[in-house]
Parts: C-alpha cells; sequence; structure tokens
C-alpha cells in the first residue's frame, strides 16, 4: 500500500501499487494513443508502396505509445488544477491525488526521453527530432500557451496530434515530401470539427475552468458554421492525396464517400444547432463519434491502397 494525499481534500489516501501503476497508464491517455497509431501505419505502408519491414513497423508504433504517452501525462500534470473542475476529466489520477504531480512529471519526461531516444536509435534522427518536437509543442504550444487564452487553441495546438503521419513516412523513407504533408493536413483540418463536437458537448465544463473553447466564447450556430467550412476543407485536401501521392481508384472513391458522409453529419448538427437551444438536444457526440470512425476508414484507405497497388 502507497500513502497519498487527494489535492481536492487533502486527506491522506492509501492506494494499492497496482492502483498506481494503472493510474500512470491512464495518464497516458491509452485511447487517443489508438487514435495516433491509427495515422502512424497506414503513413509507412504509403511511404513503403506496400507493407514496410515489420521490425521498423514495430519500433514506430514503441516509439509512438512512449512519446504520445509522455505528451499526454505531461498535460495532465499541467492541467491538474482545471481537470478538478471538469467532470470530464475530474477522476483522472492527477486530479484525484492518485498520482502526485511530481510523480506525473516524472513519468511524462521519463517517457519522452526513452521514446525519442528509441526512435533515434530504431528508426532515425529526424523520426526522433519530430517526436520530440511533437511533445514540446503539445505541452508548451498548446497546453500552456494556447489552450487557456485563445479559441483558436485547438486549431494550431492539434498540430501536435498530426505528427505521426511525418513520423511514420521519415521512418521509412529519411525525408519528408509532399505526400505526408497532404496527410497532415488532412488531420489538422480534421481536429477542429472532432474536437469543437466534443467542446459544444461539454461547453459548461470549459466555461466552469474557464478555458476558451470555441464554444464557450461563441454562439453554437458560429461553432457548427466553422464545423462545416472545416469539415469541406478536410475533404478537399483529402482527395488532393490522390494525385499528389499517387493512389490507386480505391482511395479517391473511399476518400470522395467517406468525405461526403462526414459532410452530412456536419450539415444535420448544423441544423439541429438552428432548431434546438439545449447542447443536450445538439447531440454533438454524433459528430464527435462519426469523425472518430471517418479518420480511421480514411486512413485505413490508405493502407489498403498501398498494398493493392
Amino acid at each position: 500500500m502507497i500513502l497519498l494525499s487527494s489535492p481536492m481534500s487533502g486527506v491522506a489516501i492509501r492506494r494499492p501499487l497496482g492502483a498506481l501503476l494503472k493510474a500512470c497508464v491512464v495518464l497516458t491517455k491509452p485511447r487517443i494513443i489508438e487514435l495516433l497509431l491509427v495515422t502512424t501505419v497506414p503513413s509507412m505502408m504509403l511511404a513503403a508502396r506496400g507493407l514496410p519491414d515489420i521490425r521498423l513497423t514495430l519500433a514506430v508504433l514503441i516509439g509512438g505509445i512512449l512519446t504520445a504517452g509522455s505528451a499526454n501525462t505531461l498535460n495532465c500534470y499541467v492541467d491538474r488544477d482545471i481537470d478538478v473542475v471538469m467532470r470530464r476529466t475530474s477522476q483522472r489520477p492527477t486530479a484525484t491525488g492518485l498520482v502526485r504531480p511530481a510523480e506525473a512529471l516524472g513519468l511524462g519526461i521519463g517517457l519522452g526521453m526513452v521514446g525519442v531516444t528509441w526512435l533515434v536509435v530504431t528508426a532515425n534522427v529526424l523520426s526522433g527530432l519530430l517526436a520530440l518536437t511533437a511533445i514540446l509543442f503539445y505541452v508548451f504550444g498548446y497546453t500552456l500557451g494556447l489552450k487557456r487564452r485563445t479559441p483558436q487553441n485547438i486549431v494550431w495546438g492539434g498540430a501536435a496530434g498530426c505528427m505521426p503521419v511525418l513520423i511514420g513516412w521519415v521512418a521509412v523513407t529519411g525525408s519528408l515530401s509532399w505526400t505526408p504533408m497532404v496527410l497532415f493536413g488532412v488531420v489538422f483540418c480534421w481536429t477542429p470539427p472532432h474536437f469543437w463536437a466534443l467542446a459544444l458537448r461539454y461547453r459548461n465544463d470549459y466555461a466552469a475552468a474557464g478555458v476558451p473553447m470555441l464554444p464557450v466564447v461563441a454562439p453554437a450556430p458560429a461553432v457548427t458554421q466553422r464545423i462545416v467550412a472545416y469539415s469541406w476543407v478536410m475533404v478537399a485536401v483529402s482527395l488532393l492525396l490522390w494525385p499528389v501521392a499517387p493512389t490507386g481508384w480505391l482511395y479517391p472513391v473511399a476518400a470522395a464517400g467517406l468525405g461526403g458522409a462526414f459532410l452530412y453529419q456536419a450539415y444535420q448538427l448544423a441544423a439541429r444547432t438552428r432548431a434546438e437551444a439545449s447542447e443536450t438536444a445538439l447531440r454533438p457526440m454524433r459528430l464527435f463519434h462519426a469523425s472518430i470512425l471517418y479518420l480511421t476508414l480514411l486512413f485505413l484507405a490508405v493502407a489498403v491502397d498501398a498494398l493493392v497497388r
């Protein structure tokens, strides 16, 4: 048993070692890591024009888990004060006191150092530098710099989540080109609609924490208009991969179909916004979950197209 102190009550609490280890895993946000890795492997397959070396693929995935886990853990460390007042995040281990701030900081730095070194050794220097850039930008650029200061926080801060496609590409090729930049652009334009839908659902949470997410500072119709606009740009950028890569016929067909389905959901949310007043009636989580499915299937199409070709 390990003695810890809750920041909410100041009362010492006891937790078994197993619970502490599980809490450390929770801090890395495994579900977010899964989504990041969904974009990494297809990028590697496109770069390799087929199946990349299995050892390199495993090495990049391990490095991606470690470095993404580092960024997410450091995010929890920095945001522990606002996580306490938000229902969605109030059970994070740094908010409940199960993991002490110093422990979270050490874990985040340690994972980052190991992950970056691992990528440099097992892949190449450029992939390690890109991973380090992603960690630093997510922590200092987004979490410390943008998140609590501007409603454009997730627009620019989301760039950190686009880095896995570049890391996967350079791990195979050793250099960057326009093709991975297009994939970067897809994820970059996808992030605002994805996250603004979530922020619409938890608008009151962000307002209570004093975080100026767009749905906090702008009316819902204005938010959904921007969601629609970004969705159109995202679909256009996704189709740009066809001539730039270039891909076969399978990818543009899939991209057009998936893009049409995403736009339908975005317009449906906009229509509900005009008709309803409450966040519950808007049902923004429909678009949120649809966006995850969209990104997964789009990058699956990238991978399958590379295999077919």
